[in-house]
């Protein structure tokens, strides 16, 4: 199958929908598909306000039409809601293609989070965004009942894996030989206000606070928190060696779809301590890898009794290879003599 997605989100910038479409396109990939990621690098773009590392695409006229014609897909994959995955959708509407999308971000609760706008308000653009997609995919079984709830059509359940020839234990010492006293607990993500940081960061606890990651609210935390090891975006081994001298990884987000920096850091022997809400609750289901719980001083203090062999253990059933399957398996194919014609280009200029 030759498969063409399209994501606003792509490298430089690292999240878990950067990771996630790498994953696919290498598991597809590894299997004989054809995979096109269309993506800002291919653009002239500018920085996200208040989201430098996000680069938005100004798309010029006919572009989404030039590259379907020259790759030729069967099957089309719209990853995000933003000025690329909008102009997908509006040519695969109007050529009468068919197209599949993704909910991977709460962008409702981020943008109430940052700028006081009720979610509610928001949802209505997403639902219409999403509505004329054979399949919406979603994160998590928690995810898939939100969005019906929410009105939103043709959801199904899409999982995530974890690279485990990567995220795997290690010795401690090393890259990230982090100073302090105590367990070192540990923190990656964006540093931005929608992680929830501050709940971690304001705990009267014993160890070590270390946060791997960088974003908007970074220069304002190092001063606030002096006391806590902040090292910046770390990737690859680099990343690993991290979670490797952890003692226990803290998730304090309440808005994410997943959460996918907690199966890594399971996949390295580092039980998980999280709030009960969307995105922990899908992924720790077994309380021998985690504690979830209101008090995230519970929660640190039960996950630094769990055993690291379980965790490692319970990521290991967790594979890209099923999550690659499942995702083509939702896939609309389609003749791609549907895209030959003199009405292709024209079809992307309004």
């Amino acid at each position: 199958m030759r498969i063409l997605i399209v994501s606003d989100a792509w490298y430089p910038q690292i999240n878990g929908v950067v990771r996630t479409l790498t994953a696919m396109r290498d598991q597809l990939s590894a299997r004989g598909d054809e995979v096109y990621m269309l993506t800002p690098e291919r653009f002239w773009s500018i920085p996200c306000p208040t989201y430098s590392e996000i680069r938005l695409a100004f798309i010029s006229s006919g572009a989404v039409g030039k590259v379907v014609k020259e790759f030729m897909p069967s099957a089309i994959h719209i990853a995000t809601e933003g000025p690329l995955g909008l102009a997908a959708r509006r040519f695969c509407l109007k050529r009468g293609l068919p197209f599949t999308s993704a909910f991977h971000t709460r962008f409702p609760e981020y943008i109430e989070a940052r700028f006081r706008i009720p979610a509610d308000w928001s949802y209505p653009l997403l639902r219409w965004f999403h509505g004329r997609s054979s399949a919406v995919m979603a994160p998590t079984p928690t995810v898939v009942d939100s969005l019906a709830a929410r009105g939103f059509k043709n959801v199904r359940l899409w999982g995530r894996g974890v690279d485990i020839d990567l995220f795997k234990p290690g010795h401690r010492q090393g890259t990230a030989d982090v100073p302090g006293k105590g367990p070192t607990l540990l923190f990656v993500g964006r540093v931005a206000i929608e992680k929830n940081i501050t709940a971690f960061l304001d705990l009267k606890i014993d160890g070590t606070k270390v946060i791997v990651g960088d974003g908007p609210m970074i220069a304002e935390l190092r001063s606030h928190y002096p006391d806590v090891v902040f090292v910046g975006a770390k990737h690859g081994r680099d990343l690993v060696s991290y979670y490797n001298a952890a003692d226990v990884f803290v998730f304090p987000s309440l808005t994410d779809t997943f959460g996918l920096v907690m199966l890594e850091a399971l996949a390295c022997g580092v039980p998980v301590a999280a709030f009960p809400v969307m995105g922990p609750k899908d992924v720790v289901t077994d309380d021998k890898v985690g504690c979830l719980d209101e008090d995230l001083s519970v929660a640190i203090e039960t996950a630094l009794t769990l055993c690291p062999e379980d965790c490692v253990a319970f990521a290991k059933k967790r594979s890209w290879t099923a999550c690659a399957e499942t995702f083509r398996s939702y896939l609309h194919q389609f003749d791609p003599n549907m895209i030959h014609g003199a009405d292709v280009l024209s079809a992307t200029a309004s």
